[in-house]
Order: structure tokens, then C-alpha cells, then sequence
């Protein structure tokens, strides 16, 4: 017996946004992503999670942003 599950990843990107700061990499200017992700199973949605992403707009590095 054989189980198989098609399992797909979608990112979308909702929003984009000009964010404060430069780049440590480049000097470039800093973007905010407002990025959906959804899990689905055979197109049927299990699973969806808003997320706050940073990057440059520059060189496209992302940008990790520690809290103190």
C-alpha cells in the first residue's frame, strides 16, 4: 500500500511598503513585505499565516530584524 499527499506551499505578497533605515550590506533603501502563506492539500487551504518580511530594494537581501 502506497500513500501519497500533494502538499503545496503558496507564498503571495499582499503588500509592500517603504520601511525606516538603510541596508548594512549595500545602503540601500529597506522594504516591508506583508507576505500570505498557505498550505493546501489537493487545493484545499489547511493552513494560512500573514507574515511581516524585510529586504532590500537594492541588492534583494532579506533583512532579519533583531528586537533588544
Amino acid at each position: 500500500m502506497c500513500l501519497v499527499f500533494i502538499v503545496d506551499e503558496d507564498e503571495k505578497v499582499i503588500g509592500r511598503y517603504a520601511a525606516g533605515g538603510a541596508c548594512p550590506y549595500c545602503g540601500g533603501q529597506v522594504q516591508a513585505l506583508d507576505v500570505e502563506k498557505a498550505w493546501r492539500l489537493w487545493y484545499v487551504p489547511l493552513y494560512t499565516r500573514t507574515k511581516r518580511k524585510f529586504l532590500c530594494s537594492f541588492c534583494n537581501r532579506p533583512l532579519i530584524i533583531q528586537y533588544p
